[in-house]
């Protein structure tokens, strides 16, 4: 991967930004994809927009959003512990011990999660999994008045987990779900910069994904595309213990997954087929009965109907601190939509 693109990634996922509180991680997209692109905007509800030849007929979305589940502060007691509720998809059971920021108007502000020692508790109730109301953040504050001089009810909380790289070009970080997929995104329309293109293509950084595909819906009916691609995280299944025959073979390093289904328009999925098979990319398929819960589920029902495709990063430890997945995966997704968009024409139908 490219010095530019990797430390692109690099400030991607270590950029805090839970849903709903996305303005940090979209001005460093801005940042990277201005030059790429002729104009890039943003919507009342924080979509970013990076459009090339906005002029074209056939009008084209790609969406991968930015934000990431996390927690906010609900309570502050009178010794200064902050209590919390969760933003999106939280398993308490990763919480424990973690160290955290929380997102102060002043500023961030370092703790960490706090739980009562196993020594103190009883013995029968050792083990058990904790819930959410069971677990504190701990800012070190003196008392209440102290923690209400740098944080609020509302404010967003983060665990504090970085980049790090590991063997066979795979990485780990919290907030590959979905950084990694506007990423994807912001690289295919680094790759189409200098290509000739017959549509528009509108390369959308979404909102509030976590919380119910809120920024899709808006983003989807705002640029009004005939047809787009949602880029999200796939669940890898190469781990121990994962059923594959119940949740699918999808491997680290081989290749993007492309969904197959219902949220799926059966065109496009087959042009993504013959593009990758054409330009010799490596894929995986994987079935998909019902509606994703990605971002393709809004932008199929968009308006009177988008023809939507999914393609899925590989992703070992979803919702966790540590979501592990393949560079490659992820060049190999944008070469892969890089080249399904230049393929397409205003004559193009998606009508099955």
């Amino acid at each position: 991967m490219r010095k530019e693109s990797l430390a692109f990634l690099k400030s991607l996922v270590t950029t805090p930004s839970p849903s709903g509180f996305e303005e940090q991680i979209q001005a460093v997209c801005k940042e990277y994809v201005k030059p790429y692109v002729d104009d890039v905007y943003k919507d009342v509800h924080g979509n970013q927009y990076a459009v090339r030849n906005p002029k074209g007929k056939l009008r084209v979305m790609l969406a991968g959003h930015v934000d990431e589940i996390g927690l906010m502060v609900n309570d502050i007691d009178e010794n200064g512990f902050l209590g919390f509720v969760a933003i999106g998809g939280i398993d308490p059971s990763v919480l424990d011990g973690q160290r955290i920021v929380v997102h102060g108007a002043a500023g961030p502000v370092p703790g960490v999660v706090g739980r009562t020692a196993i020594h103190l508790i009883e013995r029968e109730e050792r083990g058990k999994p904790l819930k959410l109301h069971q677990l504190w953040a701990d800012i070190g504050a003196k008392d209440q008045k102290d923690a209400q001089s740098v944080a609020a009810i509302g404010d967003p909380i983060t665990i504090d987990a970085g980049f790090v790289a590991l063997r066979d070009n795979k990485v780990v970080a919290r907030a590959f779900d979905d950084r990694i997929g506007a990423f994807v995104v912001l690289e295919a329309m680094r790759l189409i910069a200098k290509r000739e293109l017959q549509c528009a293509v509108y390369g959308v950084t979404t909102v509030q994904e976590e919380i119910g595909l809120r920024g899709a819906t808006t983003s989807t009916y705002g640029c009004e595309p005939h047809a787009g691609i949602a880029v999200d995280v796939d669940h890898a299944t190469d781990y121990p213990f994962v059923d594959a025959r119940r949740f699918g073979r999808q491997k680290i390093n081989a290749g993007p997954v492309i969904s197959r289904g219902p949220n799926i328009n059966p065109i496009v999925n087959r042009q993504l087929l013959a593009v990758a098979k054409r330009h010799k990319i490596p894929y995986q398929v994987s079935a998909a009965p019902r509606a994703t819960g990605t971002d393709a589920n809004a932008m199929q029902l968009s308006r009177q109907g988008v023809a939507t495709g999914l393609v899925g990063i590989p992703n070992r430890y979803m919702h966790s601190p540590v979501e592990l997945l393949s560079l490659t995966d992820a060049e190999h997704a944008a070469q892969l939509i890089a080249e399904w968009v230049c393929s397409l024409t205003p004559k193009t139908s998606f009508i099955p």
